[in-house]
Parts: structure tokens; C-alpha cells; sequence
């Protein structure tokens, strides 16, 4: 295939010209100005808009500005008026960098200590309840209280019980408006649930499906939150109060599916195989500056496994000996046992079925990503309309690293059996059919995240650096690139200092976990904010870097402290070390993550390993006696 072949959904997406026979730009349009206000309508006291997009297990490259193939018109020319972030950081997984985009301050203290309530030894602690606890402030809430409209359209995924004091929806937290995917996934992108399966809430209250959406197209989500957004602002937009929407995409999340006409247009483009679309990023990441032109040392993919690689001998048995990131303080250990790792094979291995498979699987992901592209084109489009684009501040960027998740065996066949059935409405398959079930896999979810290592739940760069474009009020032009390293905890204080809002500060009466002090907000006593507002960086008011003191994390067992130039990264075998050492990398000079210094530089590791562990202290981290192994949770 050649180079014009893979580069032309960046210069001509191919979707416009068939929505447009489609008639659904049409319709779009026609809907958005009978529902459009005069263009001179500005919000009360010049407080600017919010919207705040997020992708759900997008990885770094994907996004053309970014360096990816897929074509993302929409977010390239919002970088023509905004500034792109290279690195901004999540966590590992989606629902617990949720808590930190809402609260403002690490995971481990607002109730997400790891993703959903914990089954091994940590269950029942505090912090570990699995959803956002009564401890979190939340910046909906806050931005409500300061006089802000208050809309999320998307994926919520941090409680589900309507009527349990603390496992809250979003509507008491502070979402005036919304319409929420209530889990951290859907069994089907298309819908068709019942208010009984109590998987959407609207304002409060379950919700069934309706076959078509607001413009008579089949019911897909993504095209759903976009329009409940665009419906929430119009409704409100004449009071003169300005608004704050959070577009919580479930795209691209498995399981993979679009309907037409991206899921066929990128038929064929994958057929090149992984490595070639992660050397084409690569360049086109140089190109874009994203990279240096004599980047040599990216990440290296896993090594090449025809079979699943074996557990060790006394994995699962009593007498086995595991080992967290607790276990060593800087050195190796023998005789660790964990379990069995993951086939993995490169391109070159795979069957020519196999090939077709998995270029079909990558093909549905990237169709995912260009309706992704085309609903953030509608929603800013809509705020030009209505003339609040130049008063609105927009954030977008991604919940994680890559999804490297894969099905079992047994749906693989039955995937490769209905290879016509990939990527569709499964509820409409045809009679006698099996349903099939896309995930995209490592090699994909590494292509993804070139050029840094592994992906979503790894605290690696690959898992935790996410693409991010912002576009501040006002502003006309692109702006230098933003290298210094921003954390999602960085949100909130942000969010509210862009719209003049203090922070609670008035100190409480009682302190939380391990003696942590709490404020007061509204008769509650609240973990406070521990992010930085990064909004002089964005105005290119900067006078150094925005987090001088140590960044921690962990999630899964998995783990990284990073302070000055170094980072530390713990990660279990038999991904990580066999021997079970921390890794130490200069973060500045290698993002790749490819030269472990661990052994010339052993006092490093020891400072930084006790500064991970004061982390862990100040934020009621707890490890597991067994950190997950095997790869991405599903």
C-alpha cells in the first residue's frame, strides 16, 4: 500500500460527502438552526463556557494532530485555535481518572482506590468503595453553586445505586442536566436497553432506549450525546448564564462498532499490519514536532509469543511466593511466581484469516474515531452558531492509554465465523447468527500508543499519556506546543479558576484517612483540591514547571513516582521484571521508557521508592498482597 493511500483519510474524509447523500447533514443542520440564538448572545458577567470532551480508551497517536492516519478533521482545526498538550497525564483506567477530573485530588481518597470496590484483601477500606464517596468535592457542584448551567451527556461510571446515600448518580453531583451511561461499559453501542436494565439515567431516572435519535437515525451513543448536549445548551442558552458541558464519549470503548458510513471507510488501510501504521505514526509524529526528527528509541512492542507464555510452577498454590511493589526496596528477588501471560504474535505470524480479522477489527476502531471527530465537529459547530464559540474554554483529551484487551479463543472463532456481522448492531444481525464481540487486542492497543510502552492499566506512558487540545476563550491561533508534564487532577483547579471560583478552604474539625487534613463545602467534610490550576501555562504566562514536588500512582499494583527528571515504574512479571525491580527512567530524555537505569543508579531509586511510599501514606493507598497479572483488566 502506498504512502498517499494511508495518509488520505487525513486530507479528505470520505464520511461528509456520504452524509450529505445520507441527508443527514442536512437534517443536523436544520435542527441546529431552529434551535440557534442570535450570534450577538453572551453569557451574564463574561464568564466563559466550558466544554469538556472525553474520549473513552483512546490512545496517543490516533488523533491526526497526534500523529495518527485516522482522519480528525474536527480536532486537527480546534489545534488551529487551541494549543496541544504532549504531556498530560490520566490514570491507568477510566472510572479512576473520572474521580480525579471531578474531585480534583488523588483517586485513593474519594472512593476509587482501584476501579469498582476491590475483591481481595482491601475490600470494605476507606477509599475503596468503588464509586465517588461522600469525602469528594465535585467541580460540577462547585461550578453550579458559582453560577453555571451544568450538563454531562456520556459515560459516568462512578455510581449506580439511585437511592444509596453516598453511591450517587450524577445529578447529585452537581450535573443539573443529564443523560449518563451509568457503568464503565454497554453490551451494545446501538442501545436497546429498557429502564429495567438500568444501564441510562436521565436527570435522575432510568431510562429505555428509543430505536431512532432526535434525527430520526438509528440510536447510536455517541451521535446521542453529542445532540442531548447541543438540546441541554438550547434550552438554557437565553437566561444569559453560562454553561459548563462534559461530552463523556464512550467511543472508542469496546465493544467495537459504528454504523455507516465509517464502518467502511477505512476498508483496507490496515491491511499493512501494525508495524507499518506505528512506523508511519512515528514519522508523522516528527513531523508534526511532536517527537524530535532524530528520535531513534521509541518503545519496543512486547516480544513475539506464538502461544501463551506459561505460569510458573507453583502459581496458584500455597506454597507460591508473589511479590508487589512493596515486596523489594530496590533490589531483585528469586523464586517469584505469577501467572500466564498472553499470545502475542506479530503480523508476520499471523494466518492470511488472521491478518483479515485483525485488520478488520482496526478498521472498525478507526471508523469509531471519525464519528468521535465528527460529534465534537457538531457540538463546536453549534457553539459558532449560537455565538459562544469564541467565549467557551475546550478541553478534550482521553480517559486512558489504549484498551489492550482481547476476547477469549472461543468468541475469536465465532468473530472470524460472522466476519460480515463485525462492527454492527448485533440486535440486528441475521437470524441464525452468532453474535460477535471486537476488541482490537495488544498489538493495535501498542500501535495506539506509539511511541511510548504498553497501554491502558499500565502505569507506563503508553497507559497514561493522552492526547489533549485546548482551546482557550477568545483565542484565534495555534499556540507553541505545551510540553511540561499536567496530571487530570489539574482539571478541576483549573476549571474553577478560568471561571473565578474559589476553592473550599475553611479547615474541618476532623481529619481523613492516615490524618489527612479535610475542608468544609456545604456541611460536608471534603478531601480539598491537590491539583494545580495550569491556566497561566495555557496563557503562556509560565515561570516554571507546574508540579515541582513528586507525582504518584497506583492502580492494580501496578505503579510510578515521578519527581524532577526521573520516574520510577513498578509493573508485575511477567510484563514487568521477572526479578521484581523497580525501573528507573530519565523521564525528560526517554518517555519511551526504553533505558532502565535502575542498576547504575540504585540511590535514585531508593529516594524515589520512599517518596512513592509517603504517597501511598497521604493518600490511604493500600496494596494488594497479589497485584493483577496477565495484561489489561476488562
Amino acid at each position: 500500500m502506498s504512502d498517499s493511500t494511508l495518509k488520505k483519510p487525513i486530507s479528505q474524509p470520505p464520511y461528509l460527502k456520504t452524509l450529505i447523500s445520507m441527508g443527514v447533514v442536512a437534517l443536523i443542520g436544520a435542527t441546529i438552526t431552529a434551535c440557534a440564538v442570535a450570534p450577538s448572545q453572551q453569557v451574564a458577567g463574561g464568564k466563559p463556557n466550558i466544554l469538556y470532551i472525553i474520549a473513552d480508551d483512546l490512545g496517543y497517536s490516533d488523533i491526526g494532530a497526534f500523529g495518527g492516519e485516522i482522519s480528525t478533521p474536527n480536532l486537527d482545526k480546534l489545534v488551529q485555535s487551541g494549543r496541544v498538550l504532549t504531556n498530560y497525564h490520566t490514570s491507568t483506567v477510566c472510572a479512576v481518572t473520572r474521580s480525579m477530573l471531578y474531585s480534583g485530588t488523588d483517586h485513593h481518597l474519594v472512593g476509587e482506590g482501584t476501579m469498582g470496590p476491590p475483591n481481595d484483601e482491601r475490600k470494605g477500606l476507606p477509599g475503596y468503595e468503588g464509586y465517588l464517596n461522600n469525602q469528594a468535592l465535585s467541580v460540577a457542584e462547585l461550578l453550579q453553586d458559582g453560577g453555571y448551567h451544568t450538563y454531562i451527556a456520556g459515560k459516568w461510571h462512578l455510581g449506580s445505586n439511585l437511592n444509596a446515600p453516598e453511591n450517587k448518580s450524577p445529578d447529585q453531583w452537581g450535573f443539573e442536566r443529564s443523560f449518563t451511561l451509568l457503568g464503565g461499559a454497554t453490551k451494545n453501542h446501538f442501545g436497546h436497553d429498557s429502564a429495567a436494565a438500568k444501564t441510562y439515567t436521565e436527570n435522575g431516572r432510568f431510562v429505555s432506549i428509543p430505536a431512532t435519535d432526535a434525527n430520526g437515525q438509528p440510536w447510536y451513543d455517541a451521535n446521542v450525546y453529542a445532540q442531548k448536549l447541543i438540546s441541554n445548551i438550547d434550552e438554557q442558552i437565553k437566561d444569559g448564564k453560562p454553561f459548563a458541558a462534559f461530552a463523556t464519549f464512550t467511543t472508542p470503548h469496546w465493544p467495537l462498532q459504528v454504523p455507516e458510513p465509517w464502518l467502511s471507510q477505512y476498508k483496507g488501510v490496515y491491511d499493512v499490519g501494525y508495524e507499518a501504521i506505528r512506523n508511519k505514526r512515528l514519522l508523522r509524529q516528527k513531523e508534526l514536532g511532536l517527537v524530535p526528527n532524530d528520535y531513534t528509541n521509541p518503545s519496543q512492542p512486547l516480544p513475539n509469543t506464538l502461544t501463551a507464555t506459561p505460569a510458573t510452577p507453583n502459581n496458584d498454590k500455597p506454597n507460591a511466593s508473589y511479590i508487589n511493589a512493596d515486596s523489594v526496596l530496590q533490589g531483585r528477588v528469586a523464586n517469584v511466581d505469577y501467572g500466564p501471560g498472553r499470545a502475542n504474535p506479530n503480523w508476520e505470524n499471523l494466518t492470511p484469516e488472521q491478518r483479515k480479522i485483525q485488520a478488520k477489527y482496526m478498521e472498525i476502531y478507526a471508523g469509531m474515531v471519525s464519528n468521535l471527530d465528527y460529534n465534537i465537529g457538531l457540538l463546536i459547530q453549534h457553539l459558532k452558531d449560537i455565538g459562544q464559540y469564541d467565549n467557551t474554554f475546550i478541553v478534550f483529551h482521553s480517559d486512558n492509554g489504549a484498551e489492550g484487551s482481547l476476547v477469549s479463543a472461543t468468541q475469536e472463532a465465532t468473530n472470524a465465523k460472522n466476519f460480515n456481522n463485525l462492527g454492527k448492531d448485533q440486535t440486528l444481525r441475521p437470524a441464525g447468527t452468532e453474535a460477535t464481540d471486537v476488541h482490537y487486542g495488544q498489538r493495535w492497543a501498542e500501535v495506539s500508543a506509539t511511541p511510548f510502552r504498553l497501554y491502558k492499566s499500565y502505569t507506563t506512558e503508553g497507559g497514561t499519556s493522552v492526547p489533549t487540545i485546548v482551546h482557550l476563550p477568545g483565542q484565534t491561533e495555534q499556540q507553541p506546543t505545551l510540553r511540561d508534564f499536567a496530571h487530570v487532577r489539574d482539571a478541576a483547579p483549573t476549571l474553577l479558576e478560568l471561571a473565578g471560583i474559589p476553592q473550599p478552604t475553611t479547615p474541618a474539625s476532623v481529619t481523613g484517612v492516615n490524618g489527612v487534613p479535610l475542608v468544609v463545602y456545604k456541611n460536608r467534610n471534603v478531601y480539598p483540591i491537590t491539583g494545580h490550576s495550569f491556566l497561566n501555562e495555557l496563557k503562556g504566562n509560565s515561570t516554571g514547571p507546574l508540579h515541582t514536588e513528586p507525582v504518584g500512582e497506583e492502580q492494580y499494583g501496578r505503579a510510578y513516582l515521578r519527581s524532577g527528571p526521573w520516574k520510577i515504574v513498578w509493573t508485575e512479571p511477567p510484563v514487568g521484571p521477572i526479578d521484581g525491580h523497580w525501573q528507573l527512567y530519565d523521564i525528560e530524555k526517554d518517555r519511551a521508557e526504553t533505558n532502565d537505569l535502575s542498576t547504575q543508579h540504585p540511590e535514585v531509586v531508593k529516594e524515589l521508592y520512599q517518596k512513592w511510599q509517603a504517597y501511598m501514606h497521604d493518600t490511604g493507598g493500600v496494596l494488594s498482597k497479589r497485584p493483577r497479572s496477565g495484561g489489561a483488566p476488562r
